[in-house]
């Protein structure tokens, strides 16, 4: 997925959808340099968005925060509004159970563009098989670990002290001795810890 300019695209969307967006540097920096409303001195109000702009707007966070492609992004939501059950759960659950996002979440890599890399390039595994599609889905009880080939190579020569620091969330169990994550259960995220407004998004598809 090509994404463009991480910076410029942040403060468009006015959040930090980036890794490289999320440090107390870019925060001083854009703390720093808000421009005038339309980047004038002394302008007009900046022009309240529909409810249709600010939908759009909320969509555009949630894909640049889990890196989905539009067309994969609308199966989701379609997906999750399909489903019987609560669809803003069962949106968060598709893109947290990416093996993409398992990756960065569990810390085997820095960034989630790393992780897409990792996945891709056949470095991890799951239930002792190779897998090498960002997007697939893990399921309960399944077990990924790094391929056997792959253990020496540069990207994880810095694991265990990543592990020391990476905050991993409830449903993912973590064996510190064969660099192994168990998915313990249902893949979900704090609604408050979100870059976007879930609700918004399926109200915009559900036009």
């Amino acid at each position: 997925m090509i994404i463009g300019p991480r910076y410029k695209i942040a403060r468009r969307l006015g959040a930090p959808v980036f890794e490289k967006t999320q440090t107390q540097k870019y925060a001083m920096r854009t703390g720093a340099s808000t421009p005038s409303p339309r980047g004038r001195s002394g302008g007009s109000k900046p022009r309240a968005k529909s409810d249709y702009g600010l939908g759009m707007l909320e969509k555009q966070k949630a894909r640049m925060s889990y890196g989905v492609p539009g067309r994969q992004f609308t199966n989701y939501v379609k997906s999750a509004l399909a489903e019987k059950g609560n669809s803003a759960e069962l949106l968060v659950r598709s893109l947290e159970g990416r093996l993409d996002n398992v990756a960065l979440r569990a810390g085997f890599a820095l960034t989630r563009q790393a992780a897409r890399q990792m996945v891709s390039h056949g470095h991890l595994t799951i239930n002792g098989t190779k897998v090498t599609i960002p997007s697939y889905q893990v399921k309960l009880g399944d077990v990924i670990a790094i391929r056997e080939g792959s253990k020496k190579k540069a990207i994880f020569t810095t694991l265990d002290e990543r592990f020391k620091t990476v905050k991993i969330p409830a449903w993912l169990k973590l064996n510190l001795d064969k660099k192994e994550i168990t998915i313990d259960g249902i893949p979900t995220a704090v609604q408050t810890e979100l870059l976007f407004n879930v609700g918004s998004v399926l109200e915009f598809y559900s036009r």
